[in-house]
């Protein structure tokens, strides 16, 4: 089954109603329908978190980790090889560490990044990107 990692910026699209939601609802269906396999490092998980308790308080943040837990998406763990991978792929290209698990689990799996952040960018030819917008 092919696998979609989600970076942050995607999940706080659809829940913020941004420009590219559309698509983010078209890869949460098209994971209910089991044509492939929606993954998120859980740092960026705790990303969306922290931003939403930023933007909107922490009732709300609280309240959308539960939503996020009825979506078919797969919380992955960290551990040291993603880690260190990460921890590469931030020294080589300057990326936003966060940023950089979402694409190093992409980069172990083979497998797309979902995401509306720019900085992505840097990665053009070596990973796999599904803009949301």
């Amino acid at each position: 089954m092919k696998q979609v990692v989600l970076d942050a910026s995607a999940l706080m699209t659809y829940f913020q109603a941004r420009r590219g939601k559309e698509r983010v609802i078209e890869l949460l269906d098209q994971a209910r329908e089991g044509k492939h396999e929606l993954l998120m490092p859980v740092v960026n998980w705790g990303e969306v978190f922290y931003s939403i308790w930023h933007a909107e308080g922490e009732a709300t943040a609280r309240r959308k980790l539960h939503e996020i837990a009825q979506l078919p998406i797969t919380i992955v763990p960290v551990n040291d090889e993603l880690t260190l991978r990460a921890a590469t792929l931030k020294a080589k290209l300057r990326m936003p560490y966060l940023d950089s698990f979402v694409a190093a689990l992409a980069d172990s799996l083979g497998a797309p990044v979902a995401t509306t952040d720019p900085d992505f960018h840097r990665l053009r030819g070596q990973i796999d990107l599904e803009w949301s917008i």
